[in-house]
């Protein structure tokens, strides 16, 4: 599949900022919480990589184009791995302190140079320089989507999962409410996990048919790598009558990744949120 280019504008605005300013604040900046959507179709997921494009590289670019080539660095609220989608991304770029900016700047300035790229800012928001996309988020969200039918999807193919077989919405269901809660998710996690900590707390996880479509949902305050694919394959086992609800008990008490279910497709999935209190964007009106 080819890759998305990296495309750096040659017309572009003007971010004037003064040179004296620059000279004597040169360890200075300014923090910008940013929202972003994305398809991560032919991406490598958030993080730079030595190969490949990156959501992280194609956003640092183009805040480094605003800034006039000073490098400007990025921090977000989770890492996607390649494939996945991003409804609700939040990152939160330093950029030099004597840039003259506004949230609108900052959105439609990082969403010009991010063209022709399947990346956009949705909202921008000023925040304290110890405010952290990452560390100050309490909570993250996900959508998984599947679409349950015999004939593949001719259009949207990269953005959910194929599954023929007519899946049991009530086992699913009755799945999902044995992750709920607070549980070693050693089983659910992926082998190369960095996680000190196994343990995580899910506030939320829902099955929903939507048309043609199952949507799973969950939430937590954060999650282990490959968690959330790593439930919803193992959903799927229940779902198409393979797995008995109380075998994902048994699983979790395994503590072990070869007990949980296989890991779902990367296509299907989309961080859709990340909570923070207070919110920086709660303020703003996204349109104007």
């Amino acid at each position: 599949m080819t890759e998305p280019p990296l495309v750096l504008q040659d017309r572009s605005p003007i971010f004037p900022s003064d040179p004296h300013a620059a000279a004597e604040n040169r360890d200075a900046f300014q923090r910008w919480a940013v929202k972003i959507e994305y398809d991560g179709t032919g991406l490598v997921g958030w993080q730079k990589q030595n190969e490949g494009t990156s959501v992280q590289s194609l956003l640092e670019a183009a805040a480094t184009r605003m800034a006039n080539g000073r490098n400007v660095s990025s921090i977000t609220a989770g890492r996607t791995d390649a494939g996945v989608h991003a409804t609700g991304q939040v990152a939160h770029l330093d950029f030099p302190a004597d840039m003259n900016l506004a949230p609108h700047i900052v959105r439609d300035g990082l969403s010009y140079h991010l063209k022709p790229n399947t990346v956009a800012v949705l909202q921008a928001a000023r925040v304290t320089d110890k405010w952290s996309a990452r560390f100050s988020a309490t909570w993250r969200s996900y959508l998984y989507r599947i679409i349950n039918r015999p004939a593949p999807p001719a259009l949207g193919a990269t953005h959910m999962w194929h599954v023929r077989a007519r899946l049991n919405l009530d086992l699913m269901r009755a799945g999902a409410e044995r992750l709920m809660g607070t549980h070693d998710f050693t089983s659910f996690r992926a082998a190369a996990c960095q996680a000190r900590n196994p343990v995580r707390t899910l506030d939320s996880l829902t099955v929903e048919r939507v048309g043609e479509e199952i949507h799973i949902r969950t939430r937590a305050r954060s999650f282990l790598h490959h968690q959330v694919r790593n439930m919803v394959g193992t959903l799927i086992l229940v779902g198409r009558e393979r797995w008995a609800p109380e075998r994902i008990t048994t699983a979790l008490e395994a503590r072990s990744r070869t007990a949980g279910g296989p890991t779902a497709p990367p296509t299907g999935l989309y961080l859709t949120g990340v909570g923070y209190n207070p919110d920086p964007f709660a303020d703003q009106i996204p349109s104007d």
